[in-house]
This record gives structure tokens, C-alpha cells and sequence, in this order.
């Protein structure tokens, strides 16, 4: 079997024309658009409850893809559907612009929690990237509300959220294993 070889400038051609709309994004635009995104998401997206997740330093191509999903009813939340409503993609793209240059931000997690959570950590990193700073599709987990986390994975875990790969990760784990996932991605 040999390896497919992308001459490095097509691989760059590819990627710009994948992320092309985020690139386009007007960042101004959308700090004003994500003036309606604070009473939960927090000012620079850096959300203050557990119940919102953190939008700061999160990628941009992964906010476009769950604001087009709520848009679209394909992801359920009454609220962030209501919301995404009358986003139009200009909007959309240049929220998530804004958001994904925000500075990251740690929510913190118990701390006896974390070292058994950083050694469970491994079966995410793959996807989520190395740090757990999101890897395009694949959301940033790093900093984020560590009770937020356990939500989305028994969502996953009750078929509530969709994605074939995270329900299948979501039912290899305990409670147990969830809260302390979460404990370590929050810390980060």
C-alpha cells in the first residue's frame, strides 16, 4: 500500500478553500453580532455558568458547523435554534471568527479528578488535538465547564446529540469516567 503523496501547495489550496469563509469573516462584525450571545455565552465568550459553554478560543469552523445545525433544527436545543434562526452565513461565519480569536480561558475542574481524567484523556486527543485545542471540526475541549462536558457526553450517551463515533465513545464510559474527562479538559 503507498501513502498518497499532496504536493504541499495543493495541501495548502485545499485547507484555504475549506476555511475560505472563515478567513473572509469580518471580526468587527461579528463582536457586534455576539452582543446577543452574552446574557449566556459570557462577554468574549467566556461563559460564567457551567450550563453555557465557553465560545472563546473555539474553532471556527466547528461554531459554523453547530450554528448552521441548530439553524437547521438538526441539533436541538429550543434556545440556540431560536437564536440561529435569523443568523444568515455572514453572520454565522463572522461570529465564529470573532469567537475563535477570543484568548482561551480555563474553567477549572477538581483537581482530584484531573490526574484520573489526564490519564483517560488519550482516547480523545486524537480527534480533539493534542492539547485538547480542537482540531477544525472537532471541538476545543480545553477549558471547558467540566459539568457542560458531562452533559454533552450523556447526550451523546442517550442518543439526544448525534455522531455515530462520540455516542459510541460517550457508551464506553461510566459516569465516573465522564466527570473526571471533564475535570482535566476543564483545567486546561
Amino acid at each position: 500500500m503507498h501513502a498518497l503523496k499532496i504536493p504541499f501547495s495543493l495541501l495548502v489550496l485545499l485547507v484555504y478553500f475549506w476555511m475560505a469563509p472563515v478567513f473572509a469573516a469580518d471580526i468587527a462584525a461579528g463582536e457586534q453580532k455576539a452582543a446577543t450571545c452574552m446574557g449566556c455565552h459570557g462577554p468574549q465568550g467566556k461563559s460564567k455558568s457551567p450550563q453555557w459553554p465557553n465560545l472563546a478560543a473555539q474553532q471556527a469552523s466547528y461554531i459554523v458547523s453547530q450554528l448552521h445545525a441548530f439553524k437547521s433544527g438538526t441539533r436541538n436545543n429550543p434556545m440556540m435554534q431560536s437564536m440561529a434562526a435569523n443568523l444568515s452565513d455572514d453572520d454565522i461565519n463572522n461570529l465564529a471568527a470573532y469567537y475563535s480569536t477570543q484568548p482561551a480561558v480555563s474553567a477549572g475542574g477538581d483537581a482530584a479528578l484531573e490526574k484520573t481524567g489526564q490519564t483517560k484523556a488519550s482516547m480523545c486527543l486524537g480527534c480533539h488535538g493534542a492539547s485538547a485545542e480542537g482540531n477544525g471540526q472537532f471541538p476545543r475541549l480545553a477549558g471547558q465547564h467540566p459539568d457542560y462536558l458531562v452533559k454533552q457526553l450523556n447526550s451523546f450517551k442517550e442518543k439526544v446529540r448525534q455522531n455515530g463515533h462520540m455516542q459510541a465513545i460517550a457508551n464506553m464510559l461510566s459516569e465516573d469516567d465522564m466527570k473526571a474527562l471533564a475535570a482535566y479538559f476543564g483545567s486546561l
